[in-house]
Order: structure tokens, then sequence, then C-alpha cells
């Protein structure tokens, strides 16, 4: 499967409904001075970290998607669920305002007081939370959203990181996108490389990749241990993706990193340092401490341990997050 699927697929991805909430498409930048600093020839980032909602970002793509299907049915009201600086959160409370709808968010863990990074910007969009305390995140949301309709409102839930195969389809898009970049610039990449978080990016671009004829390995860097199998939630996404395309499955998967995480999402490492400072000093592009960072942390550990060439053409998926870098550190995620 691959490029004989192309016109299908794009004439399917037309055919579902989107509500525009992206400035697409988001530039291929060279980065040469990054490339030599960190032992490439030539090394692309796709800025998605420019998709314009709410300070951009990757979830801007999913969004259109699962935003347009709540306008579909009817909803007045969106319900999501993260840590308390999701770029996620942020960016639906934000979709919300573009659709005329309110937002309900969920965060994991313990209240916190003090407002800042991504939570002042959800306060800004007129978000109201609630904190899961002990309770598992899902099953707080579960009961936010049941609270809701009790009270007549008409809730569409979206699931953490909007990660599932409506919101992939996103990323289907960026693949096609990215594809025609390449194809304009007469470039064949080696790697496809993004973070591996909750694994609607990963997904959408893995199928995309395959889709489109893109001769590259996707490589998903693990953030965190929240999913065990990325490859089989992968698998599971782009089988929903599929559904929604009215196209067989086909044979793909990511690599995975699985070699990055350090003690757990949110806490830093000596690589993911090192990458914020790189990339900023290199070429005045700012990583987030929680996904990026990590992620391109990652791809200079491979280079460092030769697994990566310095002749391979990599496109690094800047997937944004910027506003958390304007959050504590101390409250919002674990220091070292």
């Amino acid at each position: 499967m691959g490029r004989q699927y192309a016109g299908s697929v794009e004439a399917e991805l037309d055919r579902i409904p989107r509500l525009q909430l992206a400035t697409l498409p988001t530039p291929l930048q060279e980065a040469p001075r990054l490339a030599a600093a960190i032992g490439l020839d030539r090394l692309l980032i796709k800025r998605d970290d420019n998709t314009g909602l709410a300070f951009g970002g990757n979830k801007a793509r999913k969004l259109e998607y699962l935003v347009a299907d709540a306008v579909r049915a009817g909803s007045d009201v969106l319900v999501t669920l993260g840590a308390p600086q999701s770029n996620h959160c942020r960016m639906t409370a934000a979709a919300a305002r573009v659709a005329g709808m309110e937002c309900r968010l969920v965060f994991a863990g313990h209240p916190i007081e003090q407002v800042q990074g991504n939570m002042w910007l959800d306060q800004f969009f007129g978000a109201t939370w609630t904190f899961a305390g002990d309770r598992p995140a899902p099953e707080c949301m579960s009961q936010v959203a049941d609270e809701l309709r009790a009270s007549g409102r008409n809730p569409y839930v979206i699931p953490g990181g909007g990660s599932n195969g409506l919101g992939a389809l996103g990323y289907v898009g960026c693949a096609f996108e990215l594809a025609q970049q390449l194809h304009e610039r007469g470039e064949r990449a080696r790697y496809v490389v993004c973070a591996g978080g909750s694994c609607g990016t990963l997904s959408g671009l893995t199928l995309g990749v395959a889709l489109s004829g893109i001769e590259a390995e996707v490589v998903g860097v693990s953030i965190s241990r929240s999913v065990p199998d990325r490859v089989a939630r992968v698998r599971q996404i782009m089988s929903e993706s599929c559904g929604n395309l009215d196209l067989p499955v086909p044979d793909a998967s990511p690599t995975v990193w699985s070699d990055y995480i350090g003690r757990g999402y949110g806490m830093p490492t000596e690589l993911s340092r090192r990458a914020l400072e790189t990339v900023a000093f290199s070429e005045g592009i700012l990583l987030d401490p929680v996904y990026t960072a990590k992620a391109f942390g990652g791809l200079m550990g491979e280079i460092e341990a030769g697994r990566v060439q310095r002749s391979d053409l990599i496109v690094f998926v800047h997937t944004g997050g910027t506003p958390a870098l304007f959050a504590d550190p101390a409250i919002y995620w674990h220091p070292d």
C-alpha cells in the first residue's frame, strides 16, 4: 500500500467533516546549525509548533476533526483530560471558544493552587477544571460528563491527547502534507521522528507515511511509561482511522525508541536538558520540557550511539508545547 492509494485517501479525508483550527501547511524548515551541532549532515524540522491555535502545537490538527464531530452532534461543552500542564487541554479550551462551546477539563492528581503556564491559558479561555485526586482521571472524566448530562448539557468527551482514530486523521493529513513538501524539495527522508505520548500523533504519522508512499521509518520517542505497548496502541488507533477512511489497514508499524524516558513523565534527563539548550542556541527554536525535548534528546542519543548515521536525513516533527516552559517545574512536573 502506498502511492496508489494517495488520491482515494485524500478524497476520504476531504469527505470527513473538519473545523478549520490550524494554519496549514506548517513549514518544513532546514536546520543546518543544529544538524552540525548534533552530528548530522542534514536535519529538517516540521514546524507543527506553528499551527497557530493558542500558541500552536500538534493538537490543532486532531481537534479539527474532533470538534467538527462535536458540532455535528449538537454538543455545547467539550470535556477532556490531561496533566495540569497539558497542551491538549490548553488547545481544547481554545478550540471550544472557536466553536462557541464551553470546556471542562479533568486534571490528573491532586489540586494545585498556583496557576501558571498552560493552566493560566486554560483559565483565560474560560475553561473550568476538576482534579481527579486519587481516582483514575478517565473515571473522573466520565463522572463529570454524566453530571453535565444530568444538568441538561450535551457534552462531547475527547480522550487524552485527542488520541483516537478520528483525531489521528489530522496526522494522516500531516503526512500527506509532508510528502508534498519533500517531493517539492526532491528529498527522501530516512526517519520521521516525533514524541510518543498517548500515540495519536504517532499513529496518524505511521498510517499517513504508509499511505502517502514516503519511504521513511516513523519513530516515536517514548516520553513516559503510560502506554505499556506503543506499537500495539498505534496499530489499534490506525485500525480506527482506517475504519473512518473506509480503507484496509496497511502492514505498517512505528519504531519506538524507549530508552530515553528517564525516571518518568515530565522528569528531565541529561539529554532532554541538553536538547533544549542545543536547539535554542543553534536555531533559536524552543522545545518544550516534557515532550519535544525528550524526543529530540532521544534522537541525539541514537546519533551518539551510532544507530543513526550522519548521512541519514531526519525529519523531526516539532509538536509544540512551549507554554509549559513558563510554569515552575517544582510545581508542575518533577525536577531531578
